[in-house]
This record gives C-alpha cells, structure tokens and sequence, in this order.
C-alpha cells in the first residue's frame, strides 16, 4: 500500500473548525511556586534551546493514522494546531511575593546553572497578590493577599486581574491553571448547585466557597479555560460546569497525576489484564516541599487520600471481579520530611494472588521529582485546553473527559464513573484528535491485515 503524506496542522479531511493558534497564549497560575517555578522556567529552557521537554506529549509525542502499513506518524503538535511555545507569556498569583527566579531558588527544584540561564525572564515575573485564606491551607500564612468586602469582591479584582494581564501582555487567549496547595476536605453543599446560589454565596462570603473556587468562577466568568491541578474541588461542581457551558469555557481536573498515582495507574490495568488477584495496596510518602507541609494538616490530607484511594477501585473494578479484588485493603500514607524537599519518595508493598490462590510481593520505590514530573503536564494542559477553546465541538460542552491522561481524579458527566486506566486514557486522548482532525478511530482490531 502506498505512504501517505503526514497530515500537517491545518490539512486533513476535515478540521471540524479549529480555529488556528493565532496571537500570543497567556497563562495565568493560581500558586506560584515548585510546580509553577519549574515549568515556566522548563519552557523558557526549551525555547532558548538548552534543553529538551521530555514528559510532554504536546511537544516529543506521536498519533499513528490510518492502519500500521501506512506509515503515518506525525508529532501531536504538527497533527492539531497547538500554540508554539514561543507564544507563550506567563502571570499568576500567590501569597508570596517573591518573583518566580527567587520563588524557583527557594523550591529548590532546579539546579542553580539552570536558573542562572532562565533567570532575567523569570524574574521579570512578579506574582499578584493572592485570594489567600488560612482557614483552607492551613500550614501557610502568607502576606501577600487581596483585601475585600467578601468574597464576591475578591472575585471581582481577580476578573480585573486577568483583563489588564491579557491587555498588557497582548495575549489574544488566555488559560487558567491551579497549582496551588491542597485546601482543606470540602464536599458539595446547595451553594454549588447553581450560579444564583453560588453568587449569593460568594456576596455573604459563605465557608463553603474556597479561594480556589474563587478562581475558577473569575476565569469563567470571563470566558477562560481553567484547569485544577490539586485535589480541591475547585470545578468539580454543578455550578462550574454550568459555567463553563454558558461561557464555552472548558474545564478539566482533578490533581495532577504524578508519582505514586502515576505508578499505580501503570500497574493495576496490568495486574486486571493478567487476573491477577489482589489482596492490599500499602503506599506511603515522605517530602518536604511546601505540598508536604500542607498536607501535614489533616484537613488538606484527607482531601488528598480521597484522589489518591479512587484509582485503584475504579480500574480493578471489584464489583465485576469480587474473587481477585473485592476485598483489598489499599493504605495511603504522606509524611512531611522537610530534608527530602521536592524530592519525594514513594514506597509501596503490594500483596497479590495468583494461580490456586498462591501468594506474591511486589515492591516499588520510586525516588521521584513530583515538579519535574508535574511540569510537562502543565504544559500540555494549556496547550490542550486551549485547542479545546478553539474547537466548536469541544468548547461548549464543559468537562474536558478526553484529557483524564493527566490527572488522579478525572471529572466526568454527572453519574459517569470516571476512566483511570493510563493507557485507555491516552487512547481516550488520542482518539478525539483523531477525531477532531477527521481521522479514522484506531480500534486496534487488526484484522483488516488478514484479509
């Protein structure tokens, strides 16, 4: 069969009406610090060209087209048209107000010849002051916080934040992401249900409405993408969605998907596919970046185990197999280790079964980088959401499901369970590009190769 051509960014049969990536893409970060620091400098590295974006599927991966003979493998970023790094411009705010070079310093995540090469343009980058309350992080204190009547206030000076940004930076389209700390354990209460009941909520400054929440009622009320990198609930509720509909803002979280969670949405699809029982799950952590201290709080941490113990559940799916994996104890541990810093360690003891009920170990200890692990998924989720801006079938539908690849807690259509397996998640992904650009699904049946 003959090769076809690649397809570029604006070929193909159809595109069904991306807009192109025209003008400047701004990013506006809730939380300047380890994980913020470490990806705007990464994409200043990579644009000077001293180093590469290894993690980011955006920038070093490929979609294969059309049947395995034909050869087609273009770059994710030459099949859709993404914005080019080079047209990024960054802000955000914190309750800190040290620039990004001094924040990046003191996150220690990056190595000092590193910062030195990117340090003129970050620290050119001065956070704006934060919706900040230690009610909801409560192993923080920061100064460097917005005054107001009440919350809806704050909401407002945060809608004015990213209008003078996108004046200022000449930006033509914007992108919120959260990557700040983990607030304390909320549930949904009447206040999340609906815009009216969530604005009344936000003028009486009702407990219930979180400074992350804050946030993403800002963005969308201005038509901005948001993306929540933490457990919080944040746009995991009705009244966002609603929003984000009204607005054709799209939406996606929840909480990065690195580390530990990383490594158990590896393992258990395979563990599943092998029917390979499973007994218990022990995971536990120690770091010491500003992540760990917050979650030393137990307020933040059982918002955390709550992300964290979902995964395994939903992929070994016990109901449908209650010999192998209906009865598991699976544990989860964080500890605050100050030494350690941003780089953490995650153990974990796994107690399986295999043929006539025999017992096995396995152990896993990843000595992982959480920022450097974090920051490729950033990226891509700015890049992605704002495809999705700019894609009539995508925008206005709310919950961005196709791109669960990259976080712990995947939203979902209210009563859908979410899809934690890695690898139909990156199918999932790759599936609606194809889509998008008109390309044929890959079902990876086969047969069509013996006919």
């Amino acid at each position: 069969m003959a090769r076809r051509p690649t397809t570029g960014p604006e070929k193909g049969p159809k595109t069904l009406g991306i807009q192109p990536a025209k003008g400047k893409l701004g990013i506006m970060i809730p939380g300047m610090g380890a994980v913020a620091t470490t990806f705007v400098a990464g994409v200043e590295a990579v644009r000077k060209g001293f180093a590469r974006p290894i993690g980011s599927l955006t920038q070093m991966g490929t979609i294969r087209l059309g049947r395995r003979t034909e050869g087609r493998f273009p770059k994710i970023k030459e099949f859709v048209p993404l914005a080019g790094l080079d047209d990024l411009v960054f802000a955000g705010w914190d309750a800190f107000d040290d620039d990004m070079y001094t924040a990046a310093r003191k996150a220690g995540v990056l190595e000092h010849e590193l910062l030195e090469k990117v340090k003129p343009f970050l620290s050119s980058i001065q956070p704006l002051p934060a919706v900040f309350d230690r009610n909801y992080v409560k192993k923080l204190d920061g100064h460097h916080v917005k005054k107001g009547k009440n919350k809806m206030d704050l909401a407002e000076q945060v809608r004015a934040d990213i209008r003078e940004f996108k004046k200022r930076s000449g930006a033509s389209r914007l992108v919120t992401i959260w990557c700040g700390s983990t607030e304390t354990f909320l549930q949904p209460t009447e206040e999340h249900q609906s815009l009216r009941a969530f604005e009344k909520a936000l003028a009486q400054s009702d407990e219930s409405i979180a400074p992350s929440m804050i946030y993403a009622y800002a963005s969308l009320m201005e038509g901005v993408p948001f993306a929540n990198g933490a457990p919080n609930l944040t746009v995991d509720l009705p009244v966002m969605d609603e929003l984000s509909r009204k607005n054709q803002a799209p939406i996606c979280g929840k909480d990065f998907k690195t580390g530990q969670t990383l490594m158990k949405t590896i393992l258990a699809p395979g563990f599943k596919a092998r029917l390979l029982g499973l007994a218990g799950w022990f995971s536990t952590n120690i770091l010491g970046n500003r992540d760990g201290e917050v979650l030393d709080d137990p307020g933040s941490f059982k918002t955390k185990e709550e992300s964290k113990l979902s995964a395994l559940e939903h992929i070994l799916q016990p109901e449908l197999y209650p010999e192998l994996y209906g009865s598991f104890t699976h544990k989860v541990r964080i500890n605050y280790y100050p030494p350690r810093g941003d780089n953490k360690e995650g153990w974990d003891n796994i107690d399986i079964f295999g043929w006539l009920g025999y017992p096995m170990q396995i152990k896993v200890d990843f000595l992982c980088r959480d920022s450097i692990l974090a920051a490729p998924i950033v990226l891509d989720l700015v890049l992605l959401l704002d495809l999705a801006k700019r894609t009539p079938e995508l925008r206005g539908i709310g919950i961005q499901e196709w791109l669960s690849f990259y976080f712990k807690s995947p939203m979902t259509a209210p009563g859908l369970y979410p899809e934690h397996d890695l690898f139909i998640q990156l199918m999932k992904l790759k599936n609606t590009l194809r889509h998008l650009k008109g390309e044929e699904l890959i079902t990876h049946l086969g047969l069509e190769y013996y006919d």
